[in-house]
C-alpha cells in the first residue's frame, strides 16, 4: 500500500489512479489528520509527501514519521512545487529517501518508487506484488494487511516466485528449489500447491499466472 498525502485534488487523484492502474495499492489524503489516522489503522509499504499541506508543513510530517519507532524507517518520497536546491537539501536532511520537484512525469516518478521499494525489499528482506506483502523472516503473509495462514511448502514456494517477479519458473525448478533433487513425486504436486496457494491468497491469487505447458510466474495484474 502507497500513501499520498496531497492537497491538490486533481494531481492527487491522478497519481493515484496511475498508481493503482500499474497494480500498486494507493490510497490519497488531502490532510495530514487524515493521513495520520490512515497510519494508525494500516502502515503503508511507502509514501509520497507533499511539502506544501495545510494544518502542517510535510518536513513537519517527516519530522514525525522519523521521530516515532513503527514508522521510522518507512520509504518517503518528497514532493513539491519548490525546486531548490536549499528545499531539496531540507527535505533529505529531515530524513527523506527521495525527491521529486513538480511537475513531475509519472513514468519518473513510478520510476521512483519502484527503485525505492526494491531498495528497501533488499534492505529488510520484505517481498511485495501489489496488495500482497510477504516478510520471509517472520514468516508472515499479508494480503491488504490482512494476515494470511500458508503451509511450508506454499510459503517457500510464493517467496521463489516473488524473489523472481514477472519472471517464468518451470515446474521442474519450483520443484528443485522448494522440494529439492531428491524430490521423487510428479510434478502435479506444484499444480496442487499453487491452486491451494491462489486459494488462500483470495484476491490476490490472480497475481500468480500459469504459463501452459512451462511453469508460473508472478506479477501484479494491471
Amino acid at each position: 500500500m502507497i500513501y499520498l498525502l496531497e492537497d491538490d485534488d486533481s494531481i492527487r487523484d491522478f497519481v493515484i489512479y496511475t498508481l493503482n492502474s500499474q497494480g500498486m495499492e494507493a490510497r490519497g489524503f488531502p490532510l495530514p489528520s487524515l493521513f495520520w489516522q490512515a497510519v494508525g489503522e494500516q502502515m503503508p509499504a511507502l509514501v509520497l509527501l507533499d511539502i506544501m499541506l495545510p494544518e502542517e508543513d510535510g518536513l513537519s510530517v517527516l519530522k514525525k514519521l522519523r521521530a516515532t519507532p513503527r514508522t521510522a524507517k518507512l520509504p518517503v518520497i518528497m514532493l513539491t512545487a519548490k525546486g531548490t536546491e536549499y528545499d531539496k537539501v531540507v527535505g533529505l536532511d529531515g530524513g527523506a529517501d527521495d525527491y521529486v520537484a513538480k511537475p513531475f512525469g509519472m513514468m519518473e516518478l513510478l520510476s521512483r518508487i519502484r527503485a525505492l521499494l526494491r531498495r528497501t525489499e533488499t534492505e529488510n528482506g520484505t517481498l511485495r506484488c501489489g496488495i500482497l506483502e510477504v516478510d520471509p523472516g517472520q514468516h508472515i503473509v499479508r494480503v491488504r494487511g490482512q494476515e494470511t495462514i500458508l503451509t511450508q511448502k506454499e510459503f517457500e514456494v510464493l517467496c521463489l516466485l516473488l524473489r523472481n517477479p514477472g519472471q517464468v519458473l518451470s515446474r521442474e525448478q519450483l520443484i528443485e528449489n522448494v522440494w529439492g533433487y531428491a524430490f521423487t513425486g510428479e510434478s502435479r504436486t506444484v499444480d496442487v500447491h499453487v491452486r491451494t496457494l491462489r486459494q488462500k491468497l483470495g484476491e490476490a491469487g490472480v497475481y500468480i499466472e500459469t504459463v501452459r505447458g512451462y511453469g508460473y510466474k508472478i506479477s501484479p495484474v494491471n
